[in-house]
């Protein structure tokens, strides 16, 4: 299989975070590829409206896109939890169904021991 073409992906998974600052966002992403548990993460300012413990929130947050593997989600969904500011992040995973084969498989080769 030629690296420019698409493959189907069964194991893949984008997972969706939300944080407070630019900073910290930017903190997260490195620890998370560093740990080995995000191949790559990207990292956009979003607006969030939301309902808090009763109250209605707007606030700009950052959105962490993290490339990873299914098989770490758990490891990957404890990681966040200890490092992020909120007592309940958004941790939402999102398989990837298909991809260019080559980047699909640089995400696997970044990933795990």
């Amino acid at each position: 299989m030629s690296p420019s073409s698409i493959s189907q992906s069964d194991h893949l998974s984008l997972v969706l975070v939300t944080i407070d600052s630019e900073a910290n966002a930017l903190a997260l992403a490195r620890q998370l590829v560093e740990a080995k548990l995000a191949a790559c993460v990207n990292l956009n300012p979003v607006q969030s409206v939301y309902r808090w413990q009763g109250d209605l929130h707007t606030d700009t947050e950052w959105q962490l896109f993290i490339k990873t593997d299914l098989n770490y989600l758990e490891e990957l969904a404890q990681f966040i939890q200890q490092h992020h500011p909120y007592d309940l992040p958004e941790i939402i995973a999102v398989p990837i169904v298909a991809g260019l084969a080559g980047y699909l498989s640089w995400v696997t080769e970044e990933l795990g021991d």
